[in-house]
């Protein structure tokens, strides 16, 4: 059986965007950047919702990112050979190869998907993420905490839950932002 994953990037503050929405402090270095493409390398299909999606999809419509560097030409390989599910309402199609829409999140699909999928699943978005965390889908939690205070915004993780976690890993990187990797404990949710 795959894990589902939760992965991203978050301010000390716990945000994953400010109150602006804006996200553009978390530029990874590529220490960073060379740990993350490790870590979605044994990743088979992505869990999107809409916004997530839209922001991602230039790692294929847009060249000039994996351009900049080998290991952002690496990240743009890997997120386009990976299966991709999106949750939306509202978009028309796909905008990316090995991408499907779905128009509701649904718990028991996913655990089917889970039990079905050779490669560890993603899921990415806070909003979508949360609705697995309540749905007790969510097995690893990979929170990469960057050094700044943003001071409100979009949470990382889902308000007004509970959860306990076991501690996998800590690494630090260079430029001071820190992996934090956990491991839901289930059935010690509150």
């Amino acid at each position: 059986m795959a894990n589902l994953i939760y992965s991203t990037n978050c301010s000390l503050d716990g945000y994953i965007e400010d109150t602006n929405g804006s996200f553009d402090w978390t530029r990874p270095e590529d220490d960073y950047l060379k740990y993350i493409n490790d870590l979605i390398r044994t990743i088979g299909t992505h869990l999107y919702g809409r916004r997530l999606y839209e922001t991602m999809l230039v790692w294929e419509t847009d060249p000039r990112l994996a351009a900049q560097s080998p290991l952002m030409a690496d990240f743009a390989e890997i997120w386009q050979a990976a299966d991709k599910i999106v949750y939306s309402k509202t978009l028309p199609a796909a905008s990316t190869r090995q991408t499907r829409i779905e128009r509701d999140f649904d718990p028991a699909a996913v655990r089917r998907l889970k039990e079905a999928a050779p490669q560890n699943i993603l899921i990415g978005g806070a909003n979508l993420a949360a609705q697995a965390f309540r749905a007790g889908l969510i097995d690893e939690c990979h929170l990469f905490v960057v050094p700044i205070l943003v001071g409100g915004g979009k949470p990382a993780l889902p308000q007004a839950f509970r959860l306990e976690l076991e501690l996998l890993d800590v690494r630090r990187f260079a430029g001071g932002a820190v992996h934090l990797h956990y491991r839901t404990r289930k059935g010690r949710t509150a």
